[in-house]
């Protein structure tokens, strides 16, 4: 009864990561450029009105996807980096 109750728990962890990665990194990626789609608007006379909150937050959700991207990558990369150049990152011995 104990491996199963491991094993559904290592499931459920492993499907929390692909939701929140598989779905919810694009979806903070288009939420980046709805709002900074929005941060720029025409008004009807021609000038150009900004909206430095929407800015702000298109700029931390493309920072958050470029953030979780550089990590898989050199998570991905780990072993290579700490045999080849001695870098140790997530625990890699």
């Amino acid at each position: 009864m104990g491996t199963v109750l491991t094993n559904l728990r290592s499931l459920g962890e492993v499907t929390l990561a692909a939701l929140v990665l598989g779905a919810g990194l694009p979806m903070v990626f288009a939420l980046g450029v709805r709002l900074w789609s929005a941060a720029e608007t025409a008004g009807s006379d021609g000038s150009v009105r900004r909206h430095p909150a929407a800015l702000i937050g298109a700029c931390a959700c493309l920072f958050v996807v470029v953030a979780v991207v550089v990590a898989g990558v050199l998570f991905v990369a780990k072993a290579f980096l700490a045999h080849r150049l001695g870098i140790h990152l997530f625990g890699q011995a």
